[in-house]
């Protein structure tokens, strides 16, 4: 499945990008550098036990261990000290994260509820994506009599696109379902 969305990108994605752009050399087409899925989970301020489902279904989203976060610095409204962990984050590169990227623009997204395709202004202006999902029921891994509690989270593509407009080719051409 990645193996085919990364041959995809070598054979058909790369010819049509260089005759968009006028590329001189294949070697300036944007590539998909990594992508990183972040779970904030505030609650784990209150009770540490909530953390670990949030790293158990991290896990099984995007088949690899994620790391802990903690807090850069104390915020006594929160009731947050310095170092508490506050969420869970694991960055993809490689097979992994074309394998999660075709599973993310074929089988989840379209599992969204009133799914009109995603937003194409959350471009950061240097050619990153991010895309914002509220729960995690959304991907096959995870199973709804086994979770406790419906979480959100932050998807950002980081590419190496100098602008937007080579971002959002790049990603259309893979099978990003952009709104119309």
């Amino acid at each position: 499945m990645a193996a085919r969305m990364k041959e995809r990108f070598l054979n058909e994605v790369t010819p049509a990008l260089v005759q968009k752009f006028n590329y001189t050399t294949v070697m300036q087409v944007p590539k998909i550098e990594k992508v990183v899925i972040n779970m904030g989970v505030g609650e784990a301020v209150a009770n540490s036990k909530v953390l670990d489902s949030a790293v158990n279904d991290m896990q099984l989203i995007a088949g690899q261990k994620p790391v802990i976060t903690r807090a850069k610095k104390s915020i006594a409204g929160f009731k947050l000290r310095e170092n508490m962990p506050i969420g869970v984050k694991v960055t993809l590169r490689g097979e992994r994260m074309y394998h999660f990227l075709d599973k993310l623009f074929n089988v989840t997204l379209p599992r969204v509820r009133d799914f009109h395709g995603v937003s194409t202004k959350a471009f950061d202006g240097r050619g990153n994506y991010t895309l914002g999902l509220k729960e995690q029921l959304i991907f096959p891994e995870i199973e709804y009599d086994q979770v406790d509690k419906v979480r959100g989270m932050d998807i950002v593509i980081v590419t190496t696109a100098k602008t937007d407009e080579e971002s959002r080719e790049l990603l259309t051409q893979l099978g990003m379902p952009f709104a119309k």
